[in-house]
């Protein structure tokens, strides 16, 4: 039988290796066992072979790093520190950990490390999908990521198999192997809310507030100039909020003046969340445990309770409310002349929603009719925007044009149709809006040497920018000035200059790849993606708790008061506002994928068109036409094919067929597994007729020696 190796830059798969990615036969072991293989050495077959370490505990564990698990990487565990550095480590010297756990570890080479112990279970309580079978019982956990299926000891009742049920652990997988007791029933799997409610639970996310919580929130009450003389008071000025149509929590608001010398005066007014939440109260500890507002498929979980999110910080129209305002004024090519911050009283006018607003600007009459006056600001606002993109762009900052899918649920919550919203005029102007105000508040504290959390976007990793210039060579791309030290704007040309290619989907996507992870510092570190020194989160306090802390420190800064969070305090809210923001994206990704899964159970059977947004050497994933997003197992292709790494392609060694990165196919959906949230797709396409491929002397020899040593 053919194996899988890895030689040349390739990865073969075959059709005969399902469900044996990384296994053995008894002879290969042995061969394997009797090889001296150093530390993470790469072996035939793709499996990291690492040396078990045991470690004394007499000798001290002061001399560990302390890391948290995030996943897995062809094999090993991967793990991160509080700086970002990722290490490897082998399941064998993992001391039982699991992902999300937080681990003390020792390094053993200059990426590899054991772990000493587990310091923090994330797993705990594990939500998944009972199944029984006979006198045996599993549950299959919908946190991805953990085992596929971990035992069950004790009663059952009063839960059924295919019940999705709460299980608490009650042995480790050091311990003796992963194993768990029921604790609680939660409903049918069948049921999507009740799938939906699992899958919050098991991501770890907090749902209802402290009745200590909710009293503070009750007591906050509207905005007076009275209560705090002063504020500015910019109630007469022309400002308005633009949103979503189901938006509730109205952050901030914009206004634009014409000066007397010709000049724009740009006007962004956020809500004074910080004069209701002050540092240390039951409110903020909330809004720091939670640190974003999570945004599921029908429904939110908000970092700070409704009486505040979409009541009293809301800039709902028509309504006094307290505001920090960054007030920019700009010449005639959108460059900032002067700025300044106030703490500020404002009165919204109105409420827009973005469709009618885009509708006005493409002409619509009606729109136009009902915006009346707002019209001829809106038709400014939007030139000025314009003149602030394109000093941007001129920067090199880079547009990655990204659809988010969005649901469309039925009555009872079940999705029925997936929709791609498309940024318009009106929603690029309120971000270049956004951006603005958030660049003047960075700047305006670095400074006078604020205490601040700022968003830091780091230089790209050079292995992913060889990996994307690699892609960019095997498709004729020119990648000269991204392979090593990349430049915004040399990655923003390349996406310039392959807009019309068929393959640009998968640019932006492999461009997005390369590119490290936004997080929060307190280190004016600067924002590469943006090509911005100067950066900060402040537009956002009512879902973000950075927002909030810069909120509190420019308010601290403007009345001559010291900053409530600097130092340690200050650094470990940047930790923890990336991790929350992190288990948020996952979350919201999850479910996602949840909600696709269950759409498309409905469609097995049904041929879609769609195009390859993902090549592995296991097989293709497809985004079908609707929307979702489905995977063709390799081993399911009537061929035996390659894997090229460097161009991100299969090819077929009989056929010759080519399957790459925004390859347009036909398939069929085969299989939809909902505990999973898997969509196994068949391919439709046929195979090219074409005839195999002479052998070169030297894979003749490679095959021969692979036959010999069976």
């Amino acid at each position: 039988m053919k194996r899988g190796r890895r030689s040349e830059g390739k990865r073969r798969t075959s059709n005969q290796e399902k469900g044996r990615r990384g296994r053995k036969t008894p002879v290969e072991a042995e061969s394997l066992r009797k090889r001296t293989v150093k530390e993470g050495r790469e072996v035939p077959g793709g499996v990291r072979f690492v040396r078990v370490i045991s470690h004394d505990p007499a000798a001290g564990d002061e001399q560990g790093i302390p890391l948290t698990v995030r996943g897995l990487y062809r094999g090993a565990y991967r793990m991160e520190g509080d700086d970002g550095t990722a290490f490897l480590c082998a399941r064998e010297n993992a001391k039982g950990a699991l992902v999300g756990d937080e681990v003390l570890a020792e390094r053993i080479g200059r990426e590899s490390v054991v772990v000493l112990r587990v310091t923090r279970r994330a797993h705990e309580i594990i939500m998944g999908v009972l199944r029984v079978h006979g006198e045996e019982s599993v549950i299959l956990p919908l946190e991805r990521r953990l085992p596929p299926e971990i035992p069950v000891e004790g009663k059952l009742e009063p839960a059924q198999d295919g019940d999705i049920v709460r299980t608490r652990v009650i042995r480790w997988e050091d311990e003796g192997g992963l194993c768990v007791c029921l604790e609680d029933r939660i409903g049918s799997f069948q049921q999507t809310t009740c799938a939906l409610d699992a899958l919050v639970m098991s991501q770890h996310l907090r749902t209802a507030f402290d009745r200590e919580v909710l009293a503070q929130a009750e007591e906050c009450r509207p905005a007076r100039l009275e209560d705090d003389p002063e504020r500015e008071d910019l109630r007469g000025i022309l400002s308005f909020t633009i949103d979503g149509r189901d938006a509730k929590d109205f952050d901030d608001a914009v206004s634009l003046e014409v000066l007397e010398n010709g000049h724009a005066l740009l006007g962004v007014h956020i809500a004074d969340v910080g004069h209701y939440v002050p540092q240390g109260t039951p409110l903020d500890r909330e809004a720091y445990r939670r640190g974003t507002s999570v945004y599921l498929p029908g429904r939110v979980l908000p970092m700070l309770p409704e009486q505040l999110s979409n009541g009293v910080c809301s800039l709902r129209p028509q309504e006094d409310k307290f505001t920090l305002s960054a007030l920019m004024e700009m010449d005639e090519t959108g460059r900032v002349v002067r700025e300044c911050l106030k703490r500020t009283i404002t009165r919204s006018k109105a409420r827009l929603v973005y469709d009618d607003v885009n509708a006005f600007f493409a002409g619509a009459q009606q729109e136009t009719r009902q915006l009346g006056a707002l019209g001829d600001t809106l038709l400014a606002m939007r030139a000025l925007a314009e003149k602030l993109r394109a000093r941007r762009e001129a920067g090199g900052c880079i547009d990655f044009e990204t659809e988010e899918p969005q649901f469309v649920l039925d009555e009872e919550g079940e999705p029925v149709e997936i929709v791609k919203r498309e940024r318009g005029d009106a929603e690029k102007m309120i971000e270049d809006f956004m951006l603005a105000a958030n660049e003047s508040v960075a700047r305006f504290a670095r400074e006078r040497h604020v205490p601040l959390l700022y968003r830091v976007h780091e230089k790209p990793d050079p292995d992913k920018l060889a990996v994307f210039a690699d892609f960019l060579d095997g498709i004729g791309v020119n990648a000269r000035r991204i392979r090593h030290h990349a430049a915004p704007g040399d990655i923003r040309a390349v996406l310039e200059s392959t807009k019309d290619r068929p393959e640009y989907s998968a640019i932006t996507t492999l461009a997005l790849r390369s590119m490290q992870k936004a997080r929060y510092d307190p280190k004016p570190l600067g924002h590469f993606g943006l090509a911005m020194g100067d950066y900060c989160h402040f537009t956002s306090p009512i879902r973000r708790y950075p927002d909030l802390v810069v909120s509190r420190a420019v308010t601290a800064a403007l009345t001559g008061q010291r900053a409530s969070l600097t130092g340690e305090a200050l650094a470990d809210a940047a930790l923890r506002s990336s991790d929350c923001e992190r288990a948020a994206v996952e979350a919201e990704r999850a479910a996602d994928k949840l909600m696709m899964a269950r759409m498309m159970a409905r469609h097995v059977g049904e041929i879609f068109s769609g195009k390859v947004s993902s090549v592995t050497e296991f097989g293709l994933y497809v985004e079908l036409s609707n929307g979702a997003e489905g995977f063709v197992p390799v081993r399911t292709l009537d061929d035996w094919f390659d894997f090229d790494e460097r161009r991100l392609t299969l090819r077929g060694e009989r056929t010759g067929t080519v399957f790459s990165l925004g390859q347009e196919l036909e398939v069929r959906v085969e299989n939809v597994e909902l505990t999973l949230c898997t969509i196994d797709l068949a391919m439709i396409t046929p195979l090219s007729a074409g005839k195999s491929r002479e052998k070169s002397p030297r894979k003749q020899e490679r095959e021969r020696m692979r036959e010999f040593s069976r």
